[in-house]
Order: C-alpha cells, then sequence, then structure tokens
C-alpha cells in the first residue's frame, strides 16, 4: 500500500476520486483531508481485500478494475452477492457499526486499483461532514435492498430471466465481467450464459 500524497499516479488517483459515487460532493478542503487518509492499493485478480469473519474493516473506493462481494457457507459453497466497479464503493460499514464480524468476504475480479482506509476513520470522517454521512449511509441501504432483491431474483426467475433482468439492470457490466463470474452470480453454467447471451443478441439485431 502506498500513502496517496506519495503515490506516483497520485493526480489521476485525485481526479478518479472526485468522481466517485459518494465522494463527488465533497469540496475542495473536505477532499484534502480526506485524502490525508487514503492508502492506495494495486491488486492482483483474485486478491482478497476483506475475509468473512475478520474484524478488522475497511472503506473502499474503486479506482479501476472489478470487486465482487462473496458469501461462503459452513461447506465452502460461494455467492457472489455485488460486483463494484470504478467509481463504486465496497464496504462492511454495517456490521463495523454492529461490532459484528464482516458477514462477507470482498475479493478483486480482475486487477484492481482501490483506495483505502480503515473504518474507523471513515466513521470519524462522516461525522464531520454529516451530509456526506447522510448519502453514503443511503447508499449503504441501497446496496443491502439491491442484493435483497438479487437473492430472490435467483428463487424465482428462471435462466432467461435472470440474464434478461442483470441485462436491464447492468448492461454495462455485462461485456466488462468475465464469463465464469457472471455465469457464478446468475448461479447458471457458462455455458448456459454463453447460449443465452448469444440468443439475446440475435433477438436485438
Amino acid at each position: 500500500m502506498t500513502a496517496l500524497d506519495k503515490h506516483p499516479e497520485k493526480n489521476l488517483i485525485r481526479l478518479q476520486l472526485s468522481q466517485n459515487s459518494v465522494l463527488k460532493s465533497l469540496d475542495q478542503d473536505a477532499m484534502a483531508d480526506l485524502e490525508r487518509h487514503l492508502e492506495i492499493s494495486d491488486l492482483k485478480k483474485s486478491e482478497i481485500l476483506l475475509h468473512q469473519g475478520d474484524h478488522q474493516m475497511e472503506q473502499y473506493f474503486v479506482l479501476d478494475g472489478i470487486l465482487k462481494r462473496i458469501v461462503s457457507s459452513a461447506d465452502a459453497k460461494e455467492m457472489i452477492l455485488r460486483f463494484a466497479i470504478e467509481k463504486d464503493i465496497e464496504t462492511s460499514y454495517a456490521a463495523w457499526r454492529l461490532k459484528t464480524a464482516a458477514p462477507y468476504s470482498i475479493a478483486s475480479v480482475t486487477k484492481a486499483r482501490v483506495a483505502r482506509m480503515p473504518l474507523k476513520k471513515w466513521a470519524e470522517f462522516l461525522d464531520q461532514h454529516k451530509p456526506l454521512k447522510e448519502s453514503f449511509e443511503f447508499e449503504v441501504m441501497r446496496l443491502m435492498s439491491e442484493i435483497m432483491a438479487h437473492t430472490i431474483t435467483l428463487h424465482m426467475l428462471d435462466a432467461p430471466g435472470r440474464v434478461e433482468r442483470f441485462l436491464r439492470k447492468y448492461e454495462d457490466l455485462f461485456e466488462l465481467l468475465p464469463k465464469k463470474e457472471l455465469a457464478a452470480y446468475l448461479n447458471l453454467s457458462p455455458e448456459t450464459l454463453s447460449r443465452l447471451k448469444t440468443k439475446h443478441k440475435e433477438l436485438f439485431i
């Protein structure tokens, strides 16, 4: 990890942070204050940032690449809960506030770059910037709602329905995600996903 102010690409990273979905409303002084706490990590494919069960937690701002949130069962079965891309956040803020262990893992899908800081420091920063705290906590709730909707979708829709819903809501992600990862998210085999993807393209030619 490298402190933001010592990073060779700090100017690019500052621009990326200013475009983040949560941080874009910050003024210059507040952003400068936040930057003092940020460290930059370049992640390899499949690198773990947070392990399910951890108590030491951080706030992440995605600068490049794709992250995924995963929950694992006792028999090592995994379910992908969501993906996060450039300009998104990843967090375990709710668990940290409840003083419970992280209920999921966070890992990189592709090579990725994130800005990160301890959740304790992030919470202190939020307390100093009430409008940001409100919008951030709303975003956390929105993400939880999306994950709930996705879980229901897996049980209620058939394979074509799951693919169509994903295309309708996250069309930009459809081509970015590795086929194996998207298939796992939709609880499909890669072969079934390829067939349904081809069928979808044929319908819209």
